[in-house]
């Protein structure tokens, strides 16, 4: 057997998936649950691929039992699932709502009966629109509320759950939906995006420190930090480019949440764009307070050059007429990434010499894949061979080994995502999933993806 064959992972390493609420639930206006900022932005004309919602998704409200079992024979270890703000305070404040909780009440009693550790994230994304009504994340009292809600979800699930995060991926929130308006609630101001950054942050701290005094033990985070390489190693402008794009995307939340505060490099870009005076006395110490662990998602890197006139980025306040994006080179996925796997490992070697003491998990990685030759539908037999998943899942998963094996602290890996789902503004034209589901049927189907993944698992390595 080759060495390439036997690479192992750490005991006590964690296997699992994720997905997110309005990805795959469905039931929008089922059992008291309110309208989020992606019902709204997803009705608007010319927001989402062909108008699609939300809506049905997967219908996983009411196959959530069918699919804890197909998690279970997979052989999932820990299933990430996002609440859904909406189903447990309509209107974003006040009374909770009986009936969204004792969905995920269920959905954590079947994860726990199948032996599956239920891994909980707050918020991903779908955030209540009459919050957005009064400004959203660039309203202080919206991280206010974030810490209400938090302990309320928390009184119904925190006897069983015991990994908490609370955000996931602030930087889409705050610069897709606030600045580039690409994603919901579509707004495009460079000032409102900051604004949101820090209140996003915010309620991050002010919902850990109400999480740690009803007693929760292990709580963390989820970013999306970026790979961010130089077009030329030996160019000083595409140096100062790179330190720009990872100051917007990496160092503006890592700072302040390890405790070293926002970069005075970074505070200068955001008051090129708006004066922080929403940045208080004592928030950055909210902001700070210890973290158990970070979760880390990644699918691609980032490559930029220094250039006068370079297009920057529509996410990116600030790097228009000084930065240029490098178009991804091949292969790449159906979104148009491209594989990568090497950036992973100097991403997480780069968190880990930066951030020292912080425990990682990889929360999400993985590709979406074009129909081809049957490699997204089943065939005659029911087989889906997607060969470029399993590849593109292989060669990710390598590239977390080398890191821990050069000292990175990595606790698990989460695939995304376990079904086929509703991506975004791409709607349901992009397939992530292990497991392929068919929209007009329900029917799901493991895709050769998820046996591969399911003999990892059993294994503990490749």
């Amino acid at each position: 057997m080759s060495a390439r064959s036997e690479l192992r992972f750490p005991e006590t390493f964690v296997w699992g998936a994720a997905t997110a609420a309005y990805q795959i639930e469905g039931a929008a206006r089922e059992d008291g649950r309110g309208p989020s900022i992606w019902d709204i932005f997803s009705r608007t004309p010319g927001k989402v691929f062909q108008g699609h919602t939300g809506d049905v998704a997967c219908d996983h409200y009411h196959r959530y039992a069918d699919d804890v079992a197909l998690m279970a024979e997979l052989g999932l270890r820990t299933y990430r699932f996002s609440i859904a703000w909406p189903r447990i305070q309509p209107d974003g404040t006040g009374p909770v709502n009986p009936r969204g909780l004792d969905f995920y009440d269920r959905l954590v009693d079947a994860l726990l009966s199948r032996g599956i550790d239920p891994f909980v994230t707050l918020y991903h994304w779908d955030l209540p629109q009459a919050l957005q009504d009064r400004g959203g994340w660039t309203n202080r009292e919206t991280a206010e509320h974030f810490a209400d809600y938090a302990v309320a979800v928390h009184g119904r699930l925190g006897d069983r759950v015991r990994t908490w995060t609370t955000l996931n991926e602030p930087w889409c929130s705050a610069y897709l939906g606030y600045g580039n308006g690409v994603h919901a609630p579509g707004e495009q101001d460079a000032g409102a995006a900051f604004r949101a950054v820090h209140h996003l942050l915010l309620g991050h701290g002010l919902a850990t420190r109400a999480l740690r005094a009803v007693g929760v033990a292990t709580l963390g985070i989820t970013l999306n930090p970026a790979d961010v390489q130089p077009a030329d190693a030996g160019s000083e402008a595409d140096a100062a480019a790179v330190r720009l794009v990872d100051g917007l995307q990496n160092r503006i939340f890592l700072d302040p949440l390890t405790g070293a505060g926002y970069p005075d490099d970074v505070l200068a870009q955001v008051a090129r764009h708006v004066e922080p005076t929403f940045v208080r006395g004592g928030d950055e110490k909210i902001i700070a307070a210890p973290i158990d662990l970070l979760g880390v998602n990644y699918y691609s890197p980032t490559y930029v050059a220094g250039r006068v006139g370079g297009a920057g980025g529509s996410a990116y306040p600030g790097t228009a007429g000084v930065v240029e994006f490098l178009p991804p080179v091949g292969p790449l996925t159906e979104m148009g990434w491209s594989i990568e796997p090497a950036g992973l490992t100097r991403l997480l070697e780069r968190i880990g010499v930066d951030y020292p003491g912080l425990p990682l998990m990889i929360t999400e990685n993985g590709g979406a894949f074009p129909d081809k030759t049957g490699a997204e539908d089943p065939d005659a037999t029911g087989r889906v061979a997607d060969t470029d998943r399993v590849a593109y899942l292989d060669g990710h998963l390598r590239a977390v080994h080398r890191a821990i094996a050069r000292g990175v602290d990595v606790r698990g890996y989460l695939v995304w995502s376990l079904l086929d789902n509703f991506e975004w503004a791409e709607g349901y034209r992009k397939r992530f999933g292990i497991v392929h589901v068919d929209y007009l049927t329900q029917r799901r189907t493991p895709k050769e993806s998820a046996r591969w993944y399911q003999e990892v698992i059993s294994r503990n390595g490749l």
